[in-house]
């Protein structure tokens, strides 16, 4: 390397650089002096007004791109990855989960469908579109030279309000006919529609199985419904089992397919000669040893299957696996065996059987054993499943869901996820809302009531949050091909007449009340819907700078002088 050195820009510690080298964008200049580097060559900065149009502008897209999803006339999406594998569904947490999305601000308008589908597994449509409506019109309002921390207040005023009103357009769930009509317009839209009144049964029979209630609170532990999926047969041919359904089949032909009065024991270790846990040899000098080792393994397990016996099982379930031997032994005794059970399953055999799981045998008892009054062995589609049936005071319960393919045995699955997830929600607050855009309506117009009394600036922003809100009716009528400025004129007319309950008719055009139409959903998808969209478009408000660090080539810190 010569010793010759070109004249350094920046002071002591700063990074050296010859004089004439490409002087990154981003420098800071202190009273005319030279400048001083601060960030990484190859790192990007987006200020001011371009950020914010940025981000809002990606929070747009991630929005439109759901938002003709909404509605019992939403349209599906097909995603395909990389791998070429086929996702066809409406359901706006897995379109958004399934899209390979790099900008940041995009990003987090995903976050607010993952909270949606955590709390209250429905409404993540609506969430995502009311977030990219608020910050469409505060874009407006931005050009207008309102300050972001002014709309951000307006934008947190209006929320609360809204969460406030809530509770005097909600509707206490009386009884299980509400919590299908609840199932069924989570269902609406859906592939599964034509069955919907079928599968709302299902959800709400399986819901009310597992539900608890304790001190006047309710808790459903979505846990306990086991969901199994086969392809082949009609949607029809979906059914609740009250017990559990096991994707397993009998370990040896011998055994008989079905037991009724079945005494079940849950074993998690393994019924096999067991390994010594220290290198061990065996020396074997004579044949009859040989002979009489085997004898004893035999022995052995034939001991275990005689400890099963004794304890009254006629049903093994085994966490573990089952010797070949004692597969023998236990079909000549003419018992039921599972192995390799999931751990998930033996947990829900035991709440729905009421059996304990052990973990040695030695120590099984009666009292161990579960109860069931039919366990049997049936050939679903191509394969064979265990089905545990008759569980007296069931905790858990098990679906088979049923389809013509893949897809849409998948997409099946989806919707009753949804369906169970809002089921659960309404039974444990008691309280659910109108749908068809109808609330939301309702809170638009009382939050223009409300703003007009806040004054200052904050009163365009609670303005700009109640014409956001409207963004629902309206993209309802125009997934349903139904002119969307008629339809918001007529359901302002039908609130301002009292009629609260009122929205979008998609089926046949104009309004008409949700209530007698029974569309209904639960208190917790709107209130969460809320407050996530306005959390996450206040976030992005308030953003006036994006640095973007990149990797440098060349390998960090290697070559690069210093001025000492």
């Amino acid at each position: 390397m010569s010793s010759e050195r070109l004249p350094l820009r920046g002071g002591r510690g700063s990074q050296a650089r010859p004089i004439g080298a490409n002087i990154p964008e981003v420098v800071e200049v202190y009273n005319g002096q030279a400048p001083i580097f601060i960030l990484k060559d190859g790192t990007d900065r987006v200020r001011g007004k371009s950020a914010q149009s940025n981000n809002i502008a990606a929070a747009k897209a991630v929005a439109d791109a759901v938002r003709s999803t909404l509605g019992p006339k939403g349209m599906d999406k097909m995603l395909v990855d990389s791998m070429g594998d086929v996702v066809i569904t409406n359901d706006g947490a897995t379109i958004l989960k399934e899209m390979d999305i790099e900008h940041p601000a995009a990003k987090m308008i995903i976050e607010v469908a993952k909270t949606q589908e955590q709390h209250c597994y429905d409404g993540t449509t609506s969430a995502v579109v009311i977030a990219g409506e608020l910050l469409k019109r505060s874009e407006d309002l931005i050009d207008q030279n309102v300050h972001p921390t002014v709309i951000c207040h307006g934008f947190r005023l209006a929320a609360e309000r809204a969460v406030e009103l809530l509770d005097s357009h909600s509707i206490s769930v009386a009884d299980e006919d509400t919590l299908a009509e609840v199932a069924k317009t989570a269902l609406t839209g859906k592939s599964a529609e034509a069955v919907k009144s079928f599968l709302a049964d299902i959800c709400v029979k399986a819901v009310k199985s597992v539900g608890r209630e304790d001190d006047g609170e309710r808790a459903v532990s979505l846990d306990d419904i086991k969901v199994e999926k086969r392809q082949g047969g009609s949607i029809k041919a979906s059914t609740l089992v009250d017990g559990i359904i096991l994707d397993k089949e009998r370990v040896h032909p011998g055994m008989p397919r079905a037991v009724t009065d079945a005494k079940i024991a849950l074993v998690n270790s393994a019924i096999e000669v067991k390994k010594t846990e220290v290198d061990a040899k065996i020396q074997i000098t004579d044949p009859s040893m040989l002979a009489k080792f085997l004898e004893e393994e035999e022995n052995y397990l034939k001991g275990l299957v005689e400890k099963l016996q004794n304890a009254g099982a006629n049903v093994l379930v085994c966490q573990k696996g089952i010797d070949d031997i004692a597969q023998h032994y236990l079909a000549k005794a003419g018992l039921f065996a599972v192995r390799r059970a999931k751990k998930s399953d033996m947990e829900a055999l035991s709440k729905a059987t009421g059996g304990r799981i052990v973990t040695n045998i030695d120590d099984l008892a009666k009292g161990d054993l579960g109860n069931a009054a039919k366990v049997e062995e049936r050939k679903i589609g191509d394969s064979d499943m265990v089905f545990i049936t008759g569980c007296p005071e069931a905790k858990s319960v098990s679906v088979l869901l049923r389809g013509g393919t893949e897809h849409v045995v998948d997409e099946l699955r989806r919707a009753f996820d949804d369906a169970i997830g809002v089921i659960s929600v309404a039974w444990e607050d008691g309280s659910v809302l109108t749908g068809g855009g109808s609330v939301l309506a309702a809170l638009s117009r009382d939050l223009r009531i409300y703003a007009e009394g806040i004054g200052g600036r904050e009163q365009m922003a609670i303005e700009a949050f109640a014409g956001a809100l409207e963004v629902i009716p309206r993209t309802l009528a125009e997934n349903a091909g139904l002119d969307p400025v008629n339809t918001i004129i007529e359901l302002r007319k039908a609130h301002a007449e009292g009629k609260a309950t009122f929205g979008v008719n998609v089926f046949e055009g104009g309004v008409m009340d949700m209530q007698v139409a029974q569309v209904v959903e639960p208190t917790r998808v709107v209130e969460q819907a809320i407050q996530s969209a306005t959390e996450t478009a206040v976030m992005i408000l308030r953003i006036d700078d994006v640095i973007s660090s990149k990797a440098v080539s060349g390998g960090g810190m290697d070559g690069m002088d210093f001025d000492m």
